[in-house]
């Protein structure tokens, strides 16, 4: 087995560290944010929603819902201003029809974010850029864009319809203008940060990444009882969405070469036809007894899960598009949170964070053999595994909760108010 990532000496467990303490108010501005999804449901929009809520905005968000939900409601002191569609929509989104649905639903936001009262328009995504671009430039507003994601690289062109293609080709002309335009720019990993500089120049640019808030979480059996395991059986989990870009198929490949009483469990939702076909995937390669599927549970659930694993994976292939490359998923964070030791292909962005603190083991060849032989050398060495939990839980409590990186994005909008306040009032000679 190559070489675990783990420190040489004993840490105690760690302990809950004083949360960040935010310097800067903002009182009574206004902030309308845009998110073509589900705004209650998108655990990063939430996050920045409530964060400038905490320190005195007023926010609205427009996002997507279904039409069975009002059209206005208040959540967590949040304002949703719902563009309601129907439920056919969130199982197909774009996949049909992609230019019509794109024109209508952009049409219909466009008029809700122009409605909403603000001193400043938050894009969530590329998807909500355009509608926020032009409601900052006909009210003459700053312009806040956060990348999820790199955008436009999350999938190739390969694997998109001909409507889907041409709304992408339409998209990446806008972004050039509409990106360098924004007064500040958000996004999630360091490669994505440079990239972003090189391509746009850009005047603000924050680092922002996916930690959930500080919570100190117990060690739980909560899969083992969902799935009828025995106590002693160990778990690798995967969490998250089940979607081409994450390599599933080779966990599922993977699962015959693993010592016994090793299960892995993919723990998420499919999109799209996902789920099923690697139900099938898993009937054909006999692997029932060692692959586990679950739905997707509660959020506020999620990590007392992810606790009952000894080893979280993250195998997504670098080669699949520029976006895997650079991304730095929810998922690691959540792996660290809980103290879940973490197994990961060679993601630049990943590995850094892994290595920095010790948190695992890299896997650089994807084959289901190579994938295998590591979760069984990391599960085969018990006191090395209660090292890297430690070295997690301490990384959590110390760096890597919300909380902390929560300043730089209150860092960013007192940036740009600051600039605001001396454009309208300058200085008497």
């Amino acid at each position: 087995m190559s070489e675990l990532l783990a420190s040489e000496h004993e840490q105690q467990d760690a302990v809950t560290s004083a949360p960040a303490t935010a310097v800067v108010s903002f009182p009574s501005l206004r902030v309308c944010m845009h998110v073509l999804g589900q705004g209650r449901s998108d655990v990063r929009v939430m996050r920045a929603a409530t964060a400038l809520s905490a320190v005195g905005c007023q926010v609205s968000i427009v996002d997507l819902e279904s039409r069975a939900q009002p059209a206005r409601e208040d959540l967590q002191g949040i304002a949703f201003r719902h563009v309601r569609l129907s439920p056919d929509f969130f199982s197909s989104r774009f996949k049909r029809y992609a230019l019509p649905r794109a024109a209508t639903i952009f049409i219909r936001s466009l008029w809700q974010v122009l409605k909403t009262d603000a001193d400043c328009y938050h894009a969530h995504d590329v998807a909500a850029l355009p509608a926020c671009y032009l409601a900052a430039r006909l009210h003459r507003k700053p312009l806040i864009f956060e990348a999820h994601e790199m955008p436009l690289e999350e999938h190739p062109l390969s694997s998109m319809s001909r409507g889907r293609r041409l709304l992408h080709h339409m998209l990446a002309l806008l972004v050039r203008a509409m990106i360098p335009a924004s007064d500040g720019v958000i996004t999630v990993s360091p490669p994505i940060v440079e990239e972003l500089q090189r391509r746009y120049r850009l005047r603000r640019l924050a680092l922002v990444r996916n930690i959930p808030p500080y919570q100190k979480v117990a060690r739980t059996k909560r899969l083992h009882e969902a799935l009828g395991l025995a106590s002693h059986v160990r778990i690798a989990l995967y969490q998250g969405r089940f979607q081409a870009n994450r390599s599933l198929d080779l966990l599922v490949r993977a699962a015959r070469y693993l010592d016994p009483e090793i299960v892995i469990v993919l723990l998420g939702k499919g999109l799209g036809n996902a789920a099923e076909e690697l139900e099938q995937l898993i009937a054909q390669e006999r692997v029932g007894d060692r692959v586990k599927l679950l739905p997707a549970v509660p959020y506020q659930e999620l990590l007392s899960w992810t606790a009952s694993a000894d080893l979280g994976l993250l195998i997504a292939s670098p080669d699949y598009s520029l976006n895997v490359r650079m991304f730095l998923p929810n998922k690691l964070f959540e792996y660290i949170m809980a103290g879940v030791p973490v197994l990961t292909s060679a993601l630049p962005a990943v590995v850094e964070l892994v290595e920095t603190y010790r948190l695992g083991q890299v896997v650089n060849e994807l084959k289901p053999e190579a994938i295998a032989q590591a979760i069984n050398g990391m599960l085969s060495h018990p006191e090395a595994l209660a090292a890297l939990r430690r070295n997690a839980l301490q990384a959590a409590a110390n760096e890597l909760h919300w909380e902390k990186e929560q300043q730089s994005l209150l860092d960013l909008y007192q940036s740009i108010f600051e600039e605001t306040k001396k454009r309208s009032n300058p200085r008497r000679r």
